[in-house]
């Protein structure tokens, strides 16, 4: 594995080589442009993630050839997703559709692997070790590369007609470039999660009361995500009782049959924590600059759709970015908004923690028609636009 970048001009410079920036580099590869993608942490690292994806994410995959890669790793096929509003239980059957015959909750130490070979067998080069440092600017403040930092502070010079942030929420770039935020949605949660053992739970299971949320993901080598939602609020003033405490207790609360699976279990993983943080949108494009994935929208993880944003966002932005027109990125910016607006009001709504069971339904019922016409939507795309040359791409959009 390569410790430094080897070349000193590309198409594209991306940072970060997760969900986001593999899948951006792989698509932008795949149409023959020469792509950097920078990371300042270890290869197959792990990192906070729900990792439930939904429809739209696995018909991604899917269409890019890499479900089955997925499906190779042992990734449990999810069939039903069950909905518990108290003692109400609404079980919902996925149908096979597009390509899609079940959903996937791969470890992010699996999909995004997996990206990055699909990545680097495309011809995008991959290194890890090495985080963006600062942009390079011209004269009228358009993007033309970026200085990037190896671990022994070696700052080397790239020269690209774009910067590609898939950075995540504090991402460099998106400060570096100005990128202000164009929405901020006010509610959170707070959540903690860990990996049980040998429960044999089939199916994506979520728990719902006022105040509070919980839910049960099935994922690689046996192990079902087991996840306790509350707010920011009560996380911060109950948190010096443990973690331990405050997931317990909660899920006792929510869901008395994850506790007792998890309790049956005699496991004691390790637990991890999300304090919460406010859902955004950046403004996602700019001269010589785009942004991906969470570096250009988070919402709050109660839905558990943020990576399949990610991926969706990667095919939409590169579409534009091979087009090479400044009205394509307009169009990638416009895309966005419009299948993102439902979704992130919706999810901003659950994050409240602050409705009846009633509510809740409802909630669900437009979440599952939003993200119908997501699947639909990404479906109906027709083949990747084949690459403008740069020189007539700027002549396009000046």
């Amino acid at each position: 594995m390569r410790t430094a970048p080897i070349g000193s001009r590309y198409d594209v410079v991306v940072a970060g080589a997760r969900a986001a920036g593999a899948a951006t580099a792989m698509l932008l590869a795949r149409q023959g442009l020469s792509v950097l993608v920078v990371d300042p942490a270890r290869r197959g690292s792990d990192t906070l993630s729900t990792h439930a994806l939904m429809r739209g994410g696995v018909y991604l995959l899917h269409r890019w050839g890499l479900l089955d890669s997925i499906r190779a790793t042992g990734t449990p096929r999810i069939d039903t997703t069950t909905f518990y509003y108290g003692p109400e239980k609404v079980e919902v059957a996925i149908k096979p559709r597009d390509g899609v015959d079940g959903l996937y909750a791969p470890r992010r130490t699996v999909l995004d692997e997996t990206l990055v070979v699909a990545a680097e067998e495309a011809g995008a080069e991959v290194v890890h070790g090495v985080s963006l440092d600062s942009l390079v600017q011209d004269a009228h403040g358009r993007v033309r590369g970026a200085l990037v930092a190896t671990r022994d502070q070696t700052v080397i010079r790239i020269e690209a007609d774009m910067v590609v942030g898939a950075d995540g929420r504090r991402s460099n770039v998106a400060r570096l470039a100005g990128a202000e935020v164009e929405h901020l949605s006010p509610n959170a949660t707070a959540n903690i999660y860990g990996y049980w053992p040998g429960l044999g739970i089939n199916g994506y299971h979520w728990y719902w009361m006022a105040g509070a949320a919980s839910g049960a993901i099935p994922t690689n080598d046996d192990e079902t995500c087991i996840f306790a939602g509350v707010p920011p609020t009560l996380f911060h003033t109950e948190r010096w009782r443990g973690l331990e405490w405050l997931y317990h207790r909660t899920l006792a609360a929510v869901s008395p049959e994850l506790a007792a699976w998890s309790h049956a279990s005699g496991a004691r993983p390790k637990l991890r924590a999300f304090a919460g943080s406010p859902g955004f949108m950046r403004r996602p494009v700019g001269p010589g600059w785009a942004l991906v994935g969470d570096a250009s929208y988070f919402k709050d993880p109660i839905t558990a759709h943020g990576i399949t944003d990610a991926l969706r966002d990667a095919e939409l932005l590169s579409r534009a970015v091979a087009r090479g027109t400044d009205q394509a990125m307009v169009e990638y910016r416009e895309t966005r908004d419009m299948l993102s607006r439902g979704l992130r009001d919706v999810t901003d709504r659950l994050a409240s923690l602050e409705w009846d069971l009633e509510e809740a339904k409802e909630l669900h019922l437009q979440l599952s028609q939003e993200m119908s016409a997501e699947a639909e939507f990404l479906a109906a795309l027709g083949p990747q636009a084949t690459r403008i040359p740069t020189s007539e791409a700027l002549a396009l959009s000046a």
